[in-house]
Formats: C-alpha cells, structure tokens, sequence
C-alpha cells in the first residue's frame, strides 16, 4: 500500500485533516518547510504533525516527511510520456504500437534502476550467494519469469527450485531451514499463498528475500531484504502485465549477475566448459560462431582488471 492511499484510508480528527490536506496539496514543496511553517500555515499546534506521523506507523514528523517526498518523486518520475496500463491507442498504426512498446520497456527498466539502492542489493545478493537452497514462492505469470531465474542459477550450481503447485506452498515452506533462501515475488506483496508460507519459512529459520511493489505490504514488512519493482500498473484495468512482468525480470537478471560476479571467471569459464561439452548447435553467422578456445581463453583474460 502507497504511503498516500494509507493516507487516505486513515481516520484522521478536523484538524489533522486539515494538515493533511494541506500536506497533499503542497506535495514536495513541504522539503522547505519546518515543523513551525506548517502548524503556523494549518493553525495547528506542532505536536499534531507528531500525532500524525505516529498514528501512520512512523517514529516521527521527520520520518513520514521522507517517506512521503520519496514516495512523490517516485510516482512523478519517469512514465511521464506513456502510460503503463494503455501504452498504445486503438487508431496506432503497427509501427508506431512497436515504437511505444519499445519507450514502455526502456522507460521501465530506468523506473526499476531508480528503486534500486546498493545496500539493499548487496544484502540480497548476499543472502542468494550464502544460500545452499534458493526456493521461490510465487504465482501465476510470475512463476514463467522465474523459471528463467532458477535456470540460469541452477547452471551456477545453485539448487533453486519453484514452488509451483499449488497446496504444495506449505509443504515446500516446511522443507526449508537457516540455509534457505526463500524468494518470494508479488506486485500487491499481499498475495494470499505467499502470506500462509510466511509464518512457516520464518518458523523454520529461513531468510526471506521479496521482491514486491513499493510502499508498505504484509510480505514486505515480513522480508529479512525487500527489493522494490516499478509500480505504475493497475490490478486489471489494463492491456496487460507489460511492466510488472519486464520490471521482475530485470530485478531477476541483476540478482543472476551480481550472484555471478562474486566468482567471475570461474563462473565464466564454467559456462564456457558446459558449452563446449553439451552445446552442439552450429551457426554459419560470424556472430554466432565461437572462437577456438585458445582465443577465447585470450578474450576472457583481456577483460580481467590488471
């Protein structure tokens, strides 16, 4: 849930109302102001931006100030040309739907890029490589992403697996424990199979990494690590899971790459031996052909730091 939509759903006295009201139309101009600039402005006393913040989950005024002008800029960053859940017009010529569905892509991928922090995703990188099972707990469309995931890990000798049946969710939770990675992926982060295996997999001891909306969830607040998706998408009122599906599996490749970085040219020269042995496709096209492996072996090390 968004910051302002628990806003909007909290009961709040006349003169927090008008606080708040005065807080959402000013929107980030509130940066400049101090707690004495907007009591004065609402005739408030101060202590009622306090009262507020706490009745909102916060610690203090300085708290939901940043929460909220983070959340703000977010939400008016990006996107600003397309829009997510109709990228494209019924009258849009063949050409022109490519077009959009191109800028929707790349407009996605920089909206992702922008949630993403270094801390956060050094801590989940750390609890994937760490991990000597990574098992995944999604739903629906999601579940095809993550195949891709769990396949280019397992080529890593990661053990990943998908809890894909469902009824099965619980059982999979129970067969976890402190050397588990659970991922759980949801765009709502309140999705109903994931919230049962929750007390489960933290019962059992498992670290729990979730990739989830932005804004407050069940299974964010449940996450030993929660990386954040692009969140522009209606539920349903919309053409499709355009940037919901691109933005997960985005996350899903930089997870796969920072895991692969941490044993780069082992990893490397792993994947390389595996083709070699098994991979017996041929291609007559110069960009398709492999170089002898003496030359390859040269082309790897070229790119290892002096």
């Amino acid at each position: 849930m968004l910051l302002v939509e628990k806003i909007q759903e909290t009961n709040f006295s006349p003169a927090e109302q008008s606080l708040i009201d005065y807080i959402l139309e000013k929107n980030t101009a509130i940066e400049e102001h101090t707690i004495k600039d907007i009591a004065e402005a609402t005739f408030v006393h101060p202590s009622t931006l306090i009262r507020i913040a706490k009745k909102l989950g916060f610690s203090g005024w300085s708290d939901l100030k940043l929460a909220f002008l983070e959340e703000q800029r977010y939400l008016h960053s990006h996107f600003e040309e397309i829009d997510a859940n109709l990228p494209f017009a019924k009258t849009d010529g063949l050409v022109t739907v490519a077009q959009k569905m191109a800028a929707l892509e790349q407009t996605t991928i920089e909206d992702t890029l922008s949630l993403l922090h270094h801390d956060t995703l050094k801590k989940a990188t750390d609890l994937l490589y760490q991990a000597k099972e990574i098992k995944i707990f999604t739903s629906n469309a999601n579940i095809f992403t993550a195949q891709d995931f769990a396949l280019k890990m397992r080529r890593l000798k990661k053990r990943t697996t998908i809890a894909e049946i469902i009824g099965e969710q619980a059982y999979e939770a129970h067969n976890t424990d402190e050397t588990t990675c659970a991922l759980l992926i949801s765009y709502t982060g309140e999705n109903q199979l994931i919230k049962q295996v929750l007390p489960i997999l933290k019962e059992q001891g498992a670290h729990i990494l979730s990739i989830t909306s932005i804004g407050e969830s069940t299974i964010s607040k449940e996450s030993d690590c929660n990386l954040q998706m692009t969140t522009r998408e209606r539920l349903y009122s919309k053409i499709g899971d355009f940037t919901t599906s691109m933005s997960i599996s985005y996350l899903l490749d930089v997870l796969y790459t920072t895991v692969f970085s941490r044993n780069y040219q082992q990893n490397l020269n792993h994947l390389i031996h595996m083709g070699e042995e098994f991979d017996n496709r041929t291609s007559t096209s110069p960009v398709m052909q492999e170089h002898p492996i003496e030359n390859r072996l040269q082309i790897t090390d070229s790119f290892l730091p002096n």
